[in-house]
């Protein structure tokens, strides 16, 4: 594998302000277009509200607790940390690897024989300097609105650290690729992941992101887009292990062309507060997705995962999974929505959230919903909320585990409908092993 590896720099910048923006532009060298993108982003962010109690798609978040204030521009970084060994990588032969420490670019190896057939992977502070024109369209294209909100706006001008693969026409990479991103305390993580497959292509990317130790903080704004061209195929998988203390903003989208296929793992573990939107567009016909979503919140963790299968042409399939474990004080939100476009016809759509509450303290919200303008569908959402069974943990007492081994069963057999989705073994037994290390004894 060919390898780069960045050094570390040296200060870090303590303030979303005008100056440091200017500052943060003009030292990145990129393209004009890029930075022209960037501002305007920014001009966003400067004129858009932050959410509130009252809009929608808030109301059962609170973030008064957030301070912007207290975290900077990426400009410049403290001494890295040690990035922690990537759970989803480990025992996997990979075609390659990326890292991000605290929103810059570390360590990049490719494969040399997926080099020499034209896929590029690493970062995308490199790769957009460096193949401009080619990534051009793609990051024009803005998948992701940068007016989503006031943090879809923060993200898109300020973007840094990120990973991106393309892989061109007709070329099927046999082994995953992996992008890892750090996030040391107090630091900031403004990665921006970009999947591009050509028609024809197919990959597996692994995407995690951790922190050196479980009681770190920090803020992550971030932003994932996986485009697959008509014919395409990927398989995505990301953990979000941070520590406990980190505030994890994101909005992840994929556009799913003619017969392509995509399958997205998400395993949502660690942080302070946590609001995703997830987004697929099924925009040719014959798309299908999967998405399997693993939530485990303790403490006074709050999740909220908010998630659109969009149907936009017709023959499509979509199968959005997820399940949340809760735990001590924690809080779990999950709002889900089929759209049907009227051309939409033969949509074959599904949704469930699945939640086990394993402490009378915690609480789960879900809120499943449809919203149909063709006439020619089958469409069906549902959603469970219970405690764990006692006559499965006194079954398994009588056996002879403990409590806590019984509550740990338990917990790993909830989710195994979504491990069992997964065709790599070794993530597989990496995610079931991060969840069961959180589960404590049944309350």
């Amino acid at each position: 594998m060919s390898d780069k590896t960045t050094a570390a720099p040296a200060a870090h910048l303590t303030a979303f302000s005008a100056e440091s923006f200017e500052a943060f532009v003009q030292g990145r060298n990129e393209p004009a277009w890029l930075r022209d993108q960037r501002w305007a982003a920014w001009q966003d962010f400067c004129t858009l509200d932050w959410p509130g109690r009252r809009d929608e798609e808030w109301m059962r978040t609170d973030i008064r607790l957030f301070k912007l204030e207290k975290y900077g521009l990426p400009v410049e970084s403290q001494p890295w940390p040690e990035a922690p060994p990537a759970l989803l990588g480990a025992g996997v032969d990979l075609a390659g690897f990326s890292l991000a420490i605290n929103s810059h670019p570390a360590t990049e190896q490719l494969g040399e024989e997926w080099a020499a057939r034209g896929v590029l992977f690493g970062s995308l502070d490199r790769l957009v300097r460096e193949h401009g024109d080619l990534l051009r369209p793609w990051l024009l294209r803005r998948v992701v609105n940068p007016r989503a909100d006031k943090f879809a706006a923060l993200h898109a001008a300020c973007w840094s650290g990120g990973h991106v693969l393309y892989v061109p026409r007709g070329v099927v990479v046999d082994r995953p690729f992996l992008a890892h991103s750090c996030l040391g305390s107090g630091q900031v993580d403004l990665g921006h992941t970009l999947v591009i497959l050509e028609e024809g292509a197919e990959a597996t990317v692994l995407s995690e992101m951790s922190s050196p130790a479980a009681t770190d903080g920090g803020l992550h704004c971030g932003a994932v887009e996986l485009l697959l061209s008509p014919g395409s195929h990927l398989r995505y998988v990301s953990l979000q292990e941070w520590g406990k203390d980190v505030w994890h903003f994101a909005h992840h989208k994929a556009l799913v062309e003619r017969d392509a296929s995509l399958q997205w793992t998400v395993a949502a573990l660690g942080g302070r507060l946590s609001k995703v939107n997830q987004h697929v567009g099924l925009i040719g016909a014959g798309a299908n997705c999967q998405v399997n979503g693993v939530m485990f919140a303790e403490d006074r963790q709050h999740v909220s995962y908010h998630t659109l299968q969009h149907h936009q042409a017709p023959y499509c399939k979509s199968d959005f999974l997820y399940k949340a474990a809760l735990q001590d004080k924690s809080r779990t939100v999950w709002r889900g929505m089929i759209k049907v476009d009227h051309d939409a016809q033969r949509t074959d759509g599904y949704q469930r959230n699945d939640n086990l509450l394993l402490s009378d303290r915690a609480r789960a919200d879900s809120i499943p919903g449809l919203e149909i303008e063709a006439d020619d569908v089958r469409c069906t959402h549902g959603s469970t909320t219970g405690r764990v069974d006692d006559e499965q943990l006194f079954y398994a007492r009588c056996r002879g585990f403990t409590s806590h081994e019984a509550a740990q069963m338990i917990v790993t057999g909830f989710f195994q409908q979504v491990f069992d989705r997964i065709t790599i073994e070794s993530v597989r037994e990496a995610l079931g092993h991060a969840i069961a290390l959180r589960v404590r004894q049944y309350e």
